[in-house]
């Protein structure tokens, strides 16, 4: 099959389209003849060498595709060959084939072609599992949403004002806070021209928001906390400017402040199987209706992954690219 290998750590020229063999789906997994793999964040860490796949996991990146069910694994009784899924991967997406965990796949939704649905997994999952299970995002709540144009950010502005909440967030340009805003954001912050704390502070009356999610860390990490209303929670998923931060034991004392946060890849099938449904539960209704969508910004060839990963570091897409087989 051909997939896509990184040659070694670096650009994105490293990623080059090589042929590897079929994978063989385990017990418990599903072979996936793939239409279409979602390029996400973590999959650029992998290709710099700073994210490697966890032990055991394959050396193709990729964390989600779209596809048909080639053949099953042992033991898997709630899917059948042809069965239209996406999935979420530890790795293994830039490829034609990939075997998936039959707990971590999902029927494509009423609404979404194959190409829309390989935008899900990975962003949908960890907006679910960070903003309303750790985060406890409520109907009647506000949420402040950094990287609003991103794939995550798109998912969650879109989730979250499904889901009754008040949603700012913050963007780095004013066609991107215009897009935030079309989506479902009260108010989208330029982060060049204004500070975040003091709009979010006068826009809610001095209380400040119930939940921040945040991925950039470093210099924001006490700038939110500043954000957080009395019994407040930050939820951190990346840390895009630094893993290091001061912070202020007392504001978190007084407010009574709740700081979580987690990552996805590595967390066991169990857990992951868990997540994926509840999203099946509470999300997928809003998918199939088309209440709320992933937003694909572009589509590259498999073995374009090169200028998919460029694109994606210039900084300029709004919401999902994916890699088409």
């Amino acid at each position: 099959m051909l997939a896509i290998e990184i040659r070694q750590p670096g650009g994105p020229e490293v990623l080059v389209p090589v042929e590897r063999p079929r994978p063989a789906p385990a017990a418990g997994e599903v072979l996936i003849k793939v239409a279409a793999a979602g390029v996400n964040r973590p999959d650029v860490f992998q290709r710099l060498g700073k994210y490697p796949p966890p032990p055991g996991v394959t050396d193709i990146p990729g964390l989600e595709v779209s596809g048909i069910v080639e053949q099953l694994g042992a033991d898997v009784r709630e899917w059948r060959v042809g069965d239209a899924v996406c999935a979420l991967l530890a790795g293994g997406g830039y490829a034609e084939y990939c075997a998936a965990p039959a707990p971590q796949c999902l029927p494509v939704p009423r609404a979404c072609d194959l190409i829309a649905a390989a935008a899900i997994p990975e962003t949908f999952m960890t907006v679910w599992t960070n903003v309303f299970d750790r985060g406890r995002l409520k109907g009647g709540e506000s949420i402040l949403i950094h990287g609003g144009s991103s794939g995550i950010g798109t998912t969650a502005i879109q989730l979250a004002h499904a889901r009754g909440s008040r949603v700012f967030t913050t963007a780095g340009s004013m066609e991107k806070c215009a897009a935030c805003e079309r989506l479902g954001a009260e108010r989208a912050i330029n982060y060049h021209d204004a500070d975040f704390v003091s709009i979010v502070r006068e826009l809610t009356d001095g209380r400040g928001v119930d939940v921040v999610l945040d991925m950039v860390g470093g210099a924001y990490f006490p700038r939110n906390i500043e954000t957080l209303a009395l019994e407040g929670r930050l939820v951190e998923i990346a840390t895009l400017q630094g893993t290091k931060a001061e912070l202020n034991i007392q504001a978190i004392m007084q407010r009574r402040l709740t700081i979580t946060g987690s990552t996805l890849r590595a967390r066991p099938v169990a857990d992951k199987g868990a997540i994926a449904a509840a999203v099946r539960q509470h999300v997928w209704p809003l998918l199939d209706s088309g209440a709320v969508k992933p937003i694909v910004h572009a589509t590259f060839p498999l073995r374009d992954a090169a200028a998919a990963h460029r694109l994606m570091e210039s900084g300029v897409h709004i919401g999902k690219l994916v890699l088409v087989v």
